[in-house]
């Protein structure tokens, strides 16, 4: 990690949340001199899910945190993609160009794995880490925050980071004016196993009414998504049963889809959960209380980029908190630097998904993606 400029408008900061978005800004703010708590609900720290794409912006992210080998080393980096019919009829291959000289293009790590690589980060920057307990009250007073924690106990800290996913604790406390994530009437099913022998890049897809990727994750790993118009019952369904439903979706696909669909099994992790998405109106700080990541601007799968942007808004709240004379200056600067270019993920996202879901052409869909994409490729 480069050596970051130092932190002079606070000294502490307590981070709700012990996600990649709340480790990303622990690992930031402590390399600035902040004395950071992170604190996490789940006694055991745990990740659950499948495997994450890491694009070249995610991986310009990670740079900043030092964190590329990490990824490169523990999961996958590959040079672009490959399009296919639904089929498995090969259509064409996109290489992918870095984005910055120096930097792999992309590629795909376990979701556990990227946690438990940040955890260790965490632990090196000399975070203190508390488990088991969430806030119960927040009260902005004197240039800081009082906080109750839902195990008795207090403290005071001058600013409070809530990146509690979207279900935010934080969100429901400080900021009455924001509301849940909204269901997006698509379903996205995935399932980790080992890699399919001819598998080297990743996958897509086309053609059909629904929509397949295939992410590599590490040397003998993939996880394979799957989008369709959502289901109640998918969200019942468990072992055998989910596998089931999820080979029978998969039914009419061939190629490297095809394989996964013969060869995987309940022993598989395959899961299935109903997309939602939101961008949370301003303002996204209230004194000293900020959000950022699913807190306050969850998205949908659809542009590889929910990761990507929780850890730029982490590194752009480091970088104002470094700028500004104060703190309250810095969390509106982040949030001028930060609500457009999430607010363009979101909606982007969720706009892909529409079109999914109303039939509309593979060519239009691909570009409105490979529209986001370039403007992801931008500064952030």
């Amino acid at each position: 990690m480069t050596e970051q400029a130092p932190i002079t408008a606070i000294t502490s900061a307590l981070i709700v949340g012990g996600g990649i978005g709340g480790m990303a800004a622990a690992i930031d703010l402590a390399a600035r001199g902040v004395a950071v708590t992170l604190i996490d609900l789940d006694p055991e720290w745990r990740v659950y899910g499948a495997g994450i794409t890491i694009t070249g912006p995610t991986l310009r992210a990670y740079q900043r945190l030092g964190m590329v080998e990490d990824i490169a080393r523990e999961g996958a980096i590959v040079a672009g993609s490959s399009m296919f019919l639904f089929n498995g009829m090969h259509l064409r291959d996109l290489d992918e160009p870095p984005i910055e000289e120096g930097l792999p293009a992309t590629g795909g790590i376990m979701r556990p794995v990227l946690h438990h690589l940040m955890q260790q980060r965490v632990a090196a920057a000399g975070v203190s880490v508390r488990l088991g307990v969430t806030v119960d009250s927040l009260a902005n007073r004197n240039g800081g925050v009082d906080v109750t924690f839902s195990d008795g106990t207090s403290g005071r800290y001058d600013l409070v980071i809530g990146a509690d996913s979207v279900r935010s604790r934080v969100r429901e406390l400080a900021f009455p004016h924001m509301g849940e994530a909204e269901r997006t009437g698509q379903g996205c099913w995935r399932v980790s196993m080992k890699k399919p022998p001819t598998l080297e890049r990743g996958e897509m897809f086309f053609g059909h009414r629904y929509m397949v990727g295939i992410t590599r994750c590490g040397e003998d790993r993939i996880y394979l998504w799957l989008l369709t118009p959502h289901e109640d019952t998918g969200e019942r369904l468990e072992g055998e049963a989910l596998a089931t439903q999820m080979k029978t979706h998969l039914a009419d696909f061939g190629g490297n889809a095809g394989w996964v669909r013969d060869t995987m099994t309940a022993e598989d992790w395959v899961n299935y959960r109903p997309l939602a998405a939101k961008i949370q109106p301003r303002p996204w700080s209230d004194g000293r209380i900020v959000l950022l990541g699913d807190a306050v601007h969850a998205t949908t799968p659809h542009l590889a980029s929910g990761a990507g942007i929780a850890v730029e808004s982490a590194l752009v709240l480091g970088e104002e908190l470094a700028r500004a004379a104060t703190a309250e200056a810095a969390l509106m600067a982040y949030e001028e630097r930060r609500y457009e270019r999430c607010r363009d993920v979101v909606e982007t996202s969720v706009a892909i998904g529409a079109a999914q879901l109303a039939g509309r052409p593979g060519e239009e869909i691909g570009g409105i993606m490979g529209a986001a994409l370039h403007r992801l490729a931008g500064p952030f």
